[in-house]
């Protein structure tokens, strides 16, 4: 609200050329605050802003703009400013910003870095595509066992200015292995005479450069951490990961599970931003493969055919049973798949699972049971509706949704885990895909029974 009531001003003192005033109207603001601004302005207008605002300030105000805006100010900015704000930038900023560029675009930017910088944004693209590497920042600052607290401070001022953070401090042998983290609300706290290896236990957690991005989302949760080293596969500290990085990853993947939970294909963009195209495509495979899948629906309603055209009345309840099938699984579904990802169920708790849901499926098949008899039993124009034999019709539709319910309860909470276990994305096991299985088992446990319950009388 603050950024649109301001970037107005911003503009018109833009168009006037009033570019002294503009300067210290933003230098008054936050980073963020300035970002917001820029994404109610002009491509051509943030490009004259940025020539205007000091290098350190524009580094640090293109870190929070959306990549949208990045990718436009690249293109408007002339060679010396992008390669100003790229040598300004944090390493893991700059590289989240380089991995979503063209290879080729990513090329030509890593050239106008200076050596140092490209040799660390070279080392920190190699890691693998969402590895923890892709995340972390060399901007932290280790210090060795062998000194005393007051050299451990003094060093702290003397180059923290520019790290990443200072809440954590790393003690490193003379091979650069990790042997201990210390937080600097307890390094304030020593007697500056003492050797730091004295305050030192050794005990430490930290993640490796390798793993997947999501191993620290969960370390984080776990941790209560403001940040957390990042070694090799040595033992060699090469960066931390801080908590505000962990927090977009966590945001991302939240977003990319909900979309394949609802049977969409991960979207690499936001929703207004994707290509009407892409978006076709990317919600095609999935509605496609699920429209295969209700045609099985209609094959099962072909096979009992005969029974239909000896009870019609069977037809009425058939959207009853399957919704209710859909929905019991889709719940399932769900609550796993969100226990899968947060750690609250592991691999080894499938047999906890299963008695689990095979209870609930239960007991939800017999409250919906209760109530489809009640409302057959119970109806003024019963013998109408239903015919003269509306009790057993009544108990089929009460036991077909008792097994229907069941079932869907059961597949629901199992599929995710066996998707777990065979290597897969438990996601892709969305709500519309286990409804649609239950839809088709549906049927045709509903005719089932119908078939051993009415046989003599209705059929």
């Amino acid at each position: 609200m603050f950024g649109k009531l301001v970037g107005p001003d911003i503009v018109n003192m833009i168009e006037n050329r009033e570019f002294a005033a503009v300067r210290a109207s933003l230098l008054a603001l936050t980073p963020p605050t300035v970002a917001e601004i820029f994404a109610d302005m002009s491509p051509e207008h943030v490009a004259v802003v940025f020539r205007v605002l000091p290098r350190g300030v524009a580094a640090d105000v293109f870190e929070y703009c959306p990549f949208e805006v990045q990718e436009s100010l690249l293109k408007s900015l002339g060679t010396e400013h992008v390669a100003a704000v790229l040598n300004e930038m944090a390493p893991d900023d700059r590289t989240a910003l380089l991995e979503e560029l063209p290879a080729a675009a990513t090329k030509r930017l890593l050239e106008l870095l200076s050596p140092e910088e490209r040799r660390i944004a070279t080392e920190l693209l190699g890691y693998p595509l969402k590895s923890v590497g892709r995340r972390m920042t060399p901007d932290y600052v280790a210090v060795s066992p062998d000194w005393t607290v007051a050299q451990v401070m003094e060093h702290v001022r003397r180059v923290g200015r520019d790290k990443e953070t200072l809440n954590v401090i790393y003690v490193v042998d003379a091979k650069g292995l990790l042997i201990d983290d210390i937080r600097l609300r307890e390094l304030v706290l020593f007697d500056p005479a003492l050797p730091l290896a004295e305050k030192m236990d050794r005990q430490f957690f930290a993640l490796r450069a390798d793993e997947n991005q999501e191993a620290a989302v969960k370390a984080f949760r776990d941790l209560d951490r403001v940040a957390l080293p990042v070694v090799d596969s040595s033992g060699v500290l090469v960066g931390m990961i801080t908590v505000d990085d962990i927090l977009d990853v966590a945001e991302e993947e939240a977003t990319e599970d909900i979309q394949k939970m609802a049977a969409v294909q991960a979207l690499e963009a936001p929703y207004l931003d994707v290509g009407l195209f892409t978006m076709i495509r990317k919600r095609a495979v999935w509605i496609c493969v699920l429209f295969i899948g209700q045609m099985l629906t209609a094959t099962a309603m072909a096979y009992y055919e005969n029974e239909i055209a000896r009870a019609v009345v069977l037809i009425l309840f058939i959207p009853l049973i399957i919704s209710s099938g859909g929905n019991s699984g889709s719940q399932a579904a769900s609550l796993v798949i969100r226990s899968l990802y947060l750690g609250e169920v592991q691999m080894r708790d499938w047999w906890r699972v299963l008695f689990r849901e095979l209870a609930s499926g239960l007991a939800l098949g017999c409250v919906l049971g209760t109530i489809a008899l009640a409302r057959i039993m119970f109806w003024p124009s019963r013998v109408e509706l239903y015919g003269e034999h509306y009790v057993l019709i009544g108990l089929t539709v009460a036991v077909a949704l008792v097994g229907v319910v069941l079932y869907g309860t059961m597949a629901g909470a199992m599929l995710p885990i066996l998707l777990r276990r065979l290597g897969l994305d438990p996601a892709v096991s969305s709500a519309p895909f286990v409804a649609t299985l239950v839809d088709v088992s549906g049927i045709i446990i509903y005719f089932t029974i119908a078939a051993m319950l009415l046989r003599g009388t209705v059929l």
